[in-house]
C-alpha cells in the first residue's frame, strides 16, 4: 500500500468554526488512547509519542482536538503506509511543511512532516509525524515545557485564542493568525531554554502499554 503524497479525497471535512473550550482533565487519558493505537501501528519506528499543543498544558483553554507528535528516525514512506493501513486518515496532502519561525533556517527538509488525523469515527486528533532532531520536532516540545513552566504566558495565550476565535470572520484563517503569536511564545521560550539549560524530557510522552 503506497501513500498518496500529492492528492486524494479526505474522509474528514474541515472545521466551519473555531470553538475554544476550557481545559479538560480527560484530554490526557484521550491522548494515551490515541498514543496506544499509534504505538501498535508503528512499533519501534515510533521513537517517542508526545502529547503536544494546548490540550497538553494544564489549565490552558484550547480547541477540543488532541495534538500528538510522533517522532521517527526518518520520514520514510513505510511510516505513512503503516498508519494508513491501521486506519488513520489524512487530508489531500499527506506530506507537508511546518511554518518557519523568525530566525529559522528555511531548509525544506528541516520543516517537513507527515500529517494524519484520527481513524474514522474516533476521537478527533491531529497527528504530526516529525523526524528526530529537526527544528520542527523540537519546536512543540520546547513551547510545551515553557508554557507549563510559565503559567502567565499560558493564561495570556488562552485569552488571545478565545478572542481570536470569536472575532474571526473567516475561521479558516485562524491558524494563519495564531502562528505568529505562537512564534512570539517560541522566541521567549528559546531565551528561557538558554537560561535554564533546557533539554527535551519525557513529561509529555505517552506511558508504555
Amino acid at each position: 500500500m503506497r501513500p498518496n503524497l500529492g492528492g486524494g479525497a479526505s474522509s474528514n471535512m474541515p472545521l466551519h468554526s473555531v470553538t475554544i473550550v476550557e481545559h479538560s482533565a480527560a484530554w490526557r487519558d484521550e491522548f494515551e488512547a490515541v498514543a496506544a493505537e499509534l504505538r501498535e501501528a508503528l512499533g519501534t519506528a515510533a521513537l517517542r509519542i508526545d502529547h503536544i499543543g494546548s490540550t497538553a498544558v494544564p489549565a490552558l483553554a484550547a480547541k477540543d482536538i488532541i495534538d500528538v507528535q510522533v517522532t521517527v528516525g526518518s520520514l520514510d514512506e513505510c511510516i505513512a503506509e503503516k498508519l494508513l493501513a491501521a486506519g488513520f486518515s489524512t487530508h489531500a496532502q499527506l506530506a507537508r511543511e511546518d511554518h518557519v519561525p523568525p530566525g529559522g533556517a528555511a531548509h525544506e527538509q528541516d520543516w517537513r512532516k507527515f500529517f494524519f488525523m484520527q481513524k474514522p469515527g474516533a476521537r478527533r486528533s491531529n497527528i504530526h509525524v516529525r523526524e528526530l532532531g529537526k527544528p520542527n520536532q523540537r519546536y512543540p516540545l520546547l513551547v510545551l515545557d515553557f508554557l507549563r513552566a510559565e503559567p502567565r504566558f499560558a493564561e495570556a495565550y488562552g485569552e488571545l485564542k478565545r478572542r481570536l476565535a470569536s472575532a474571526l470572520a473567516d475561521p479558516d484563517t485562524y491558524p494563519e493568525v495564531k502562528d505568529p503569536v505562537a512564534d512570539i511564545i517560541y522566541l521567549a521560550a528559546e531565551r528561557w531554554a538558554a537560561a535554564t539549560n533546557w533539554q527535551s524530557g519525557q513529561a509529555g510522552v505517552a506511558s508504555e502499554a
